[in-house]
């Protein structure tokens, strides 16, 4: 893992560290907290900052055989430490094996391999580093140069720490919200009507039909947008449209407010109705819709009751939802509500169709709907040389808005070294190919736009202040 790791051409050497290497970063999806940001919480030791609340590790973990008290549960943290040192070396193959160790080489400096023999080395260096101001949540931000990040946030969300960072004059970095409105869209889980009251009590109005859901809604657009926010952002992870009549989703949405039991297809129909609402407000504000679609959540029930969700016990789903997806599309599009639109799916099966799919409703603005990075299980060497590839066999690479981190972790900043890298090298082997002329004026212009420019201009993050 030295400076031309996964840089296998002089060209592509060229690409990452002449332009892409310097760029900055703008991170518009993740899973950090604004208030741990905003308090600048230290940690006490490499597995504070490293391991919880990574489900990525804790599934290795568990393939490892290591019991879920050395995991998720109340072994010390050293304990829980040297059961990923024991681990990590087994990893081969896995993206884990080199995120593991540019994390260790970029933030720690710590260039020696992590085995049990070195572990409790490696355990005292970074730790004794830990406690250093370089560290804090903050400065971790700035050492990794980035500019803006956007977290995921629940519309009730009061939004005081992102509030509190934006008249923060020591911290110029932009933390933006980012609207993810499942409680909104899950009427038939039992927690609807609560949130729906709470919806109400925020907005200071009296929710009684769907009209009026969708009004106070648009209240809560109204505030994100106000503090910044530029992104919404949506979890598809089984069929997802289905019309229907006006009088149709009232009846439904008042089944919900009362907690009555929802049929699937009722849900449906219901998710169908609210997303085109939401799509035209996010159309309006200018903002961005992100759709992720294809996972299998909480397949594990005995682990769910124990852990809840997002502890590492999701898969890929295999749904098919090409025709679901050029109907909400073209719904919105149709009346000229379609916004800018990202679509991350988890299976790579689906990348062809998704790929292909965008091109149905490009117009007017640069890459205006966008093949997303490769997500979640994806996201590593194989995964995201595909994704690459299959935008660019099928749409216009050039105008991609890149990499962002989906991670809970500040230290998974390295994931952008380790996609430019790789499309760097993709890139610098279509020039050595022949397939791209040595024009460095469009190479350079391309690599840093998709770095960072095109993401910067997508948002529209030069006029946020």
């Amino acid at each position: 893992m030295d400076e031309n790791y996964l840089l296998n051409s002089q060209t592509g050497k060229k690409l990452y560290h002449e332009y892409a290497s310097g760029m900055p970063i703008f991170d518009y999806h993740c899973h950090l907290s604004a208030k741990e940001i905003f308090e600048n919480r230290r940690f006490k030791n490499l597995t504070e900052i490293w391991l919880a609340e990574d489900h990525y590790k804790w599934r290795i973990l568990r393939a490892n055989g290591v019991e879920e008290s050395f995991i998720t549960g109340d072994s010390d943290d050293k304990e829980k430490f040297l059961k990923w040192a024991e681990t990590l070396p087994l990893a081969l193959g896995n993206p884990l094996y080199s995120w593991s160790h540019l994390e260790l080489q970029r933030f720690f400096g710590i260039k020696e391999i992590l085995t049990p023999e070195t572990a409790e080395t490696i355990w005292e260096k970074a730790n004794g580093l830990l406690q250093q101001n370089d560290f804090s949540p903050r400065n971790l931000i700035f050492r990794s140069n980035v500019k803006g990040l956007c977290t995921t946030d629940d519309p009730l969300d009061n939004l005081e720490y992102h509030m509190r960072l934006r008249e923060d004059s020591d911290f110029d970095v932009k933390v933006l919200p980012t609207f993810r409105p499942d409680g909104a869209l899950n009427i038939d889980q039992a927690t609807f009507a609560e949130w729906v009251s709470k919806l109400g009590e925020i907005t200071n109005r009296d929710i009684a039909s769907f009209k009026e859901f969708v009004q106070a809604l648009n209240d809560r657009i109204d505030f994100f947008h106000i503090c910044g926010c530029r992104l919404s952002d949506h979890g598809l992870d089984n069929p997802f449209y289905m019309e229907a009549a006006e009088d149709e989703v009232e009846l439904i949405f008042a089944r919900g407010l009362s907690s009555q039991s929802i049929s699937s297809e009722e849900a449906i129909k219901f998710k169908t109705a609210l997303m085109k609402e939401l799509g035209k407000s996010y159309s309006k504000n200018g903002w961005a819709m992100q759709l992720h679609i294809g996972a299998l959540r909480n397949n594990n029930s005995r682990k769910y009751k124990e852990l809840g969700p997002n502890t590492g016990f999701d898969s890929i789903n295999d749904f098919n939802y090409a025709n679901d997806l050029a109907k909400l599309l073209d719904s919105l599009d149709i009346n000229g509500d379609l916004p800018k639109t990202v679509i991350y799916c988890l299976n790579p099966r689906d990348n062809y169709m998704v790929a292909s799919m965008i091109g149905n409703f490009q117009e007017n603005v640069p890459g205006k709907i966008q093949f997303g990075t490769a997500w979640w299980f994806n996201d590593q060497k194989d995964g995201m040389e595909d994704q690459i590839r299959v935008l660019a066999n099928v749409g216009l690479l050039s105008r991609f808005v890149g990499m962002l981190t989906d991670s809970r972790s500040l230290l998974s900043y390295t994931r952008h070294e380790y996609f430019r890298r790789i499309l760097c090298n993709i890139v610098g082997g279509w020039v050595e190919n022949g397939e791209y002329p040595e024009d460095y004026r469009y190479l350079e212009k391309i690599i840093k736009d998709i770095c960072y420019f095109n993401i910067e201009g997508y948002l529209g993050l030069q006029d946020i202040s």
